[in-house]
């Protein structure tokens, strides 16, 4: 099964909180940066959604078996 890995650049990050508004159940603000909830997860199209929609690309999703970005796209 397919799972993804999900990563937050908290030195990008500015704290808009787009990533918890597209995708709550995996992001949430610490300290007025975002942070995961979990490092690997089941493949969640929100959480694409949420790494294409933030306003610093502070978000990278990959696929944890082979490290391949799926969002944001290049």
């Amino acid at each position: 099964m397919t799972r993804w890995s999900v990563e937050v650049d908290r030195g990008v990050c500015i704290g808009a909180s787009v990533c918890a508004n597209y995708a709550p159940g995996h992001f949430e603000l610490a300290d007025g940066k975002s942070r995961p909830l979990a490092a690997v997860i089941d493949p969640d199209d929100a959480v694409l959604d949420a790494a294409e929609t933030c306003p610093v690309a502070a978000l990278a999703v990959r696929d944890a078996d082979s490290g391949a970005l799926l969002a944001p796209e290049e």
